[in-house]
């Protein structure tokens, strides 16, 4: 099947899907704006990559006419659009069917809301397109209010993950030592300066004499405008012994990076994270995982069975959550084993894709 993703060139989702559907013998194409360029995550040789010359955000409307060029020179299948807002504007415009757009999460959640003229962008991109597609039920619901959809036309396609990547691998760990760590980009919605004060909190407040022994770190991976005032917020707190910094790291390494966690925090604040990638990463690795409480970590963690879940912002709540994983390593243990076989079950990879793929070839042939 011929495929054109209209995506961003640096983001691990277009870069997971295209090299996926690449390998299992699609002939992929992935169209993207010149300001959003590959980066750290690098497509396969097999998978097509065009660059949109005008940037975001005038080249979601500007790059039409470029666009329908390598259309018309490639004759896809199917074009998809990840995002509703700004590809999806492109996609619009472009006019070509069968037309499928898959939305992520700020896109529907947040962006409609800030302006009217958002609120206009969304639904008319949203009724534009012959089907859509989401991460999560509850993010499918959420686009159904937007446009009076029926929930159960929009097509359900998990990010998941390959399972035999994201494994429990044997790692040696200092019996002494805890490590937390977050996997996220540093920014506001993602509530990791929450994570530090529960951190503190756990340290500071809960720990006792005997746990004292024991050498706490959390490990935050990411990279993002909110890192200055986070480390500000480590300096407050005194924690500069404690957390350490790590950067973005490219998606190849992160199981490795996973695995030598004892606990993984995922700390959004908003619904728009709308599934939770890092979070279904960790469970796979049998990591145990506290999140909280906002819809795509809702519907991943089977809260007190496979992970466990606090109310968003409640840093002394994930503080205790965290006390009472460290102080039981056999509790921590059975919730990992529980999480690796609901990933499996739920959210494998493989499984996912040729769930998408079926969806294309419905829409190819419903739409001739």
């Amino acid at each position: 099947m011929k495929i054109v993703l209209l995506a961003a060139g640096n983001d691990i989702h277009s870069v997971r899907w295209a090299n996926k559907l690449s390998e299992n013998g699609n002939e992929v194409h992935l169209c993207y704006v010149s300001n959003q360029k590959p980066s750290s995550d690098k497509f396969n040789s097999k998978v097509s990559l065009y660059e949109l010359k005008i940037p975001a955000p005038f080249g979601y409307y500007l790059n039409v006419f470029q666009l329908r060029k390598i259309l018309n020179s490639i004759k896809p299948d199917i074009l998809n659009a990840h995002y509703s807002s700004g590809y999806g504007t492109l996609g619009r415009l472009v006019g070509f069917s069968p037309y499928l757009i898959s939305v992520y999460g700020s896109d529907v959640y947040d962006f409609p809301y800030k302006r009217k003229i958002n609120m206009n962008i969304v639904t008319k991109n949203l009724n534009a397109a012959d089907s859509l597609a989401s991460t999560s039920y509850a993010m499918a619901l959420q686009t159904s209010k937007l446009i009076n959809y029926p929930i159960t036309n929009i097509h359900i396609t998990p990010f998941g993950v390959n399972v035999e990547k994201f494994s429990k691998r044997d790692v040696n760990k200092n019996e002494d030592e805890i490590i937390i760590g977050s996997i996220k980009k540093l920014a506001p919605k993602y509530g990791i300066k929450y994570g530090i004060l529960a951190v503190n909190y756990l340290i500071n407040t809960l720990l006792t004499d005997k746990e004292r022994n024991l050498k706490i770190k959390y490990y935050i991976y990411g990279e993002g405008e909110e890192r200055v005032d986070l480390e500000k917020l480590v300096d407050q707190c005194n924690l500069q012994d404690v957390v350490e910094f790590k950067g973005r790291i490219p998606n190849e390494t992160v199981p490795m990076a996973l695995n030598e966690l004892d606990i993984f925090l995922g700390t959004s604040v908003l619904d728009s994270e709308s599934f939770g990638v890092a979070i279904v990463e960790a469970m796979a690795c049998e990591v145990p995982v506290i999140v909280t409480d906002v819809d795509g970590f809702k519907e991943v963690v089977d809260s007190g069975n496979a992970g466990v879940m606090v109310p968003r912002k409640d840093y002394k709540a994930m503080g205790i959550e965290l006390f009472n994983l460290i102080q039981k390593p056999e509790l921590r243990n059975e919730i990992g084993e529980k999480q690796r076989r609901r990933v499996v079950k739920e959210y494998n990879w493989i499984n996912n894709v040729e769930k998408m793929e079926k969806i294309y070839a419905n829409l190819k042939n419903k739409v001739k």
